[in-house]
């Protein structure tokens, strides 16, 4: 936990950096991201490794994570899709959120999401130390789960993934 992350304002402005740790202690609005990848009516989800310092067990999209101070969005997105799935892929960005959850008196996530998009079809190498479990749901299942059984997902996934799910089917 000892990537530099960018801090920002509410706008995504950039206004220096911070351990990854004490960004997440001290409850600091920090760059994210967030990657979907769809395939064929379907959404892949990860399972996150019961081990996380938060959210551990829960499903959630693809791919999460941070760009490091002084790395582009896009090459973050590009590093972490290799070291969490195994893969490169084309993607592009669908839209921004900022949201905060608090798991104890001294663990906070508030980040400014940028949520992207894939559409992807092979296998995957994953890391086992970042994600416990891989599947693939259709989008009606998942849906479904979100409505019945919200706990089983992250606090970011939640926002994010109606809002996806309603830009797909919009196109």
């Amino acid at each position: 936990m000892n990537d530099q992350l960018i801090l920002t304002d509410l706008f995504d402005n950039e206004i220096g950096h911070m351990s990854k740790e004490e960004a997440h202690r001290s409850g600091r609005l920090h760059r994210a991201f967030s990657v979907f990848i769809i395939n064929d009516g379907k959404m892949l989800i990860q399972k996150r490794n019961k081990n996380k310092y938060h959210s551990g067990g829960l499903w959630a999209n693809a791919c999460c994570s941070h760009p490091r101070y002084g790395e582009t969005l896009t090459d973050s997105v590009c590093r972490r899709l290799k070291e969490e799935l195994g893969i490169s892929c084309e993607f592009r960005e669908l839209f921004d959120f900022v949201y905060f959850t608090e798991y104890g008196e001294e663990l906070f996530e508030y980040e400014y999401d940028h949520v992207f998009l894939s559409e992807y079809q092979g296998g995957f190498d994953f890391d086992r130390e970042e994600i416990e479990e891989l599947r693939w749901i259709n989008f009606d299942d998942l849906k479904s789960e979100m409505l019945e059984e919200p706990r089983k997902f992250s606090s970011w996934f939640m926002i994010a993934a109606p809002k996806v799910l309603k830009l797909i089917w919009e196109r």
